[in-house]
């Protein structure tokens, strides 16, 4: 999904209040941070993800690994912040702007 500069600062904008749900650390992008993501995606349409301190991968690369694994859409990075987009298939809760 490719999203226009309006709608990722739109989403951008929603990122803000969350806090990040996963943390990714010194073992970097395991299978099993993976799959949480994508479960995560069952509940909920954006979500933040945090690279900690000791993580020696460059977020920008890990977010798009991870949205590419996940079949999400990745918003942008933000220091050390990944946001992540996937629209609910059935009912999505976040409308884009056009």
């Amino acid at each position: 999904m490719t999203l226009t500069s309006k709608q990722r600062a739109y989403l951008r904008g929603l990122s803000n209040h969350l806090e990040a749900l996963f943390q990714i650390g010194k073992s970097s992008l395991t299978p099993e941070v993976t799959d949480a993501v994508s479960e995560a995606f069952n509940t909920n349409e954006l979500i933040k993800v945090s690279v900690l301190k000791n993580c020696t991968d460059d977020p920008k690369e890990l977010g798009t690994i991870l949205a590419e694994r996940t079949g999400s859409t990745m918003v942008c990075t933000i220091g050390k912040k990944i946001v992540l987009y996937k629209p609910d298939k059935k009912e999505p809760q976040i409308v884009l702007p056009k």
